[in-house]
């Protein structure tokens, strides 16, 4: 059943389907179980080109047997004025998060930002993250440094409240590209130089002029989607009679 643990059969199955090359949906779809679940369970252990069935399924009997109580999110609170499954919550805020750590962020920081995209305010402090994600305040506190810098969150200080709260809102990713932009440019920039100084009719030369074709052409294009985007917000935003509307569709 979906909701069982995975067994050494269904374990052996994934390490099958992963050595056919097939997707985590199409590995799911087989096992009868969602795709964030198969993902999970690669992701914790060793990824889709180390991962062994024999060692995954050990190695989770060690876990449970040592109990996960440090290493997995509390549940989410449920709100049951919206209706939500928590169970379904946890399973998104879950694979959420191992999405965001396969891009390359850090597992507290991406915890952490699941946490604040799934609370409809958008807002915790480090005394609810630590709740909810059991790990030290000093991790939040190195989570939350780390996403900032990055321009994911911000904090914020409610007058007479000591404690802060970190915030996202609707530009967290514009930000973030944004900075990818000023990357990519600079990248592009420096790959033309590189092409410059060794000659565009060499390999080299060649390899670095076409690299640049390529970052300027996706700088242009990520510009224009972001101005797009700012400019779809500011007319949402101009437009407070149409949001009712547009909310119940």
């Amino acid at each position: 059943m979906p909701g069982d643990r995975l067994t050494s059969e269904d374990r052996q199955h994934i390490a099958t389907g992963l050595a056919e090359g097939l997707g985590y949906a199409e590995i799911g779809r087989r096992l009868g179980r969602p795709a964030s679940t198969v993902m999970r369970e690669v992701t914790r252990n060793g990824g889709p080109d180390g991962y062994r069935a024999n060692r995954a399924h050990e190695a989770t009997r060690h876990r449970a047997r040592r109990g996960k109580r440090a290493q997995s999110p509390a549940p989410p609170v449920p709100d049951s004025r919206h209706g939500r499954d928590p169970r379904a919550v946890q399973d998104f805020a879950e694979s959420f998060t191992t999405v965001l750590m396969q891009q390359g962020m850090p597992r507290v920081a991406a915890g952490v930002l699941a946490c604040l995209y799934i609370t409809d305010s958008g807002a915790l402090t480090a005394a609810d993250l630590v709740q909810r994600l059991r790990v030290s305040p000093a991790s939040i506190s190195h989570a939350v440094a780390f996403l900032e810098q990055q321009g994911l969150l911000r904090r914020e200080r409610t007058p007479g409240v000591r404690r802060e709260r970190y915030v996202i809102d609707e530009e967290i990713w514009v930000r973030g590209l944004l900075e990818t932009l000023r990357m990519s440019d600079a990248l592009a920039a420096e790959s033309r130089r590189g092409a410059e100084i060794l000659g565009a009719a060499t390999p080299a030369g060649a390899r670095f002029e076409s690299s640049a074709e390529l970052l300027y052409l996706m700088s242009e294009s990520l510009g224009k989607a972001i101005v797009q985007w700012q400019r779809h917000l500011a007319a949402r935003s101009a437009e407070p009679h149409a949001q009712p509307r547009s909310r119940s569709r």
